[in-house]
């Protein structure tokens, strides 16, 4: 199988089935990955009737033993792992003084430590092709923290530093690791905010709009392409100007 092989994580809905979506019309095999199944099915359905190619795999990525389980059987199956894309995530908000232990150790555990398993796991087959491209989903709240979001900023945050230690370690591999890093993007999770306070955010943007999936997806694509290869270790934030990172 000489098409490129891309492992997508949270893909069933949101950020994840845009990035989905672009890398199957960009020609890419997508592997997506969520924990149900159902949800998967209609992405795939989305990826095939419009020409690309896709295939299903559930796991719960918060199961490190399970998730390195999957990557290896997706190389075996088609041959190769050239992409991963890191994007699932949860949340857990709450203040500090009043989180508890569970909803640190959750939030770390499947924004954050997933994505160290599902690195160490790919990485080992794309050194075997001399190729890869890890990419970590972020968040602003990663690059600046943000009140009530300690465990999700903490891990958002992790995942920066850990970006930039593989792309030192496996530079010489032929494998590049940069993060996108969203910022107010406009989902099923965002369309519950007050309106007044949604449209205050937005006017206070230099573009004076939210963000939508498919920009994300954009940044994804070019990331991950052949031709990125000089690039490498940094953090793209995709957030309007809102940071100016």
């Amino acid at each position: 199988m000489e098409q490129r092989v891309a492992f997508v994580t949270g893909a069933s809905r949101g950020i994840g089935r845009a990035i989905a979506m672009r890398l199957a019309r960009d020609g890419r095999h997508v592997v997506l990955v969520s924990r149900s199944e159902g949800p998967l099915g209609d992405v795939r359905s989305a990826i095939v009737e419009a020409g690309g190619s896709a295939s299903v795999k559930a796991v719960d990525v918060g199961d490190g033993a399970a998730l390195a389980r999957v990557i290896d059987e997706t190389a075996s199956e088609l041959g190769r792992v050239d992409i991963l894309v890191n994007n699932a995530g949860i949340t857990r908000d709450g203040l500090v003084l009043r989180m508890s232990d569970e909803q640190w150790d959750e939030v770390i555990r499947v924004n954050l430590t997933s994505a160290f398993v599902a690195i160490r796991a790919a990485a080992r087959h794309m050194m075997r092709g001399k190729f890869g491209r890890i990419v970590n989903i972020s968040s602003t709240s990663g690059v600046v923290g943000n009140a009530g979001q300690a465990n999700y900023a903490a891990a958002k945050s992790g995942l920066i530093g850990l970006t930039k230690s593989i792309a030192r370690e496996l530079g010489s591999k032929g494998i590049t690791a940069n993060v996108i890093a969203p910022g107010f993007v406009e989902t099923d999770m965002t369309d519950k905010l007050p309106e007044a306070a949604r449209q205050a955010f937005l006017d206070s943007l230099p573009v004076k709009r939210g963000g939508k999936p498919e920009d994300i997806a954009a940044a994804v694509a070019y990331v991950t392409a052949d031709d990125a290869g000089y690039l490498t270790g940094q953090t793209i934030c995709v957030d309007g100007g809102m940071t100016m990172c």
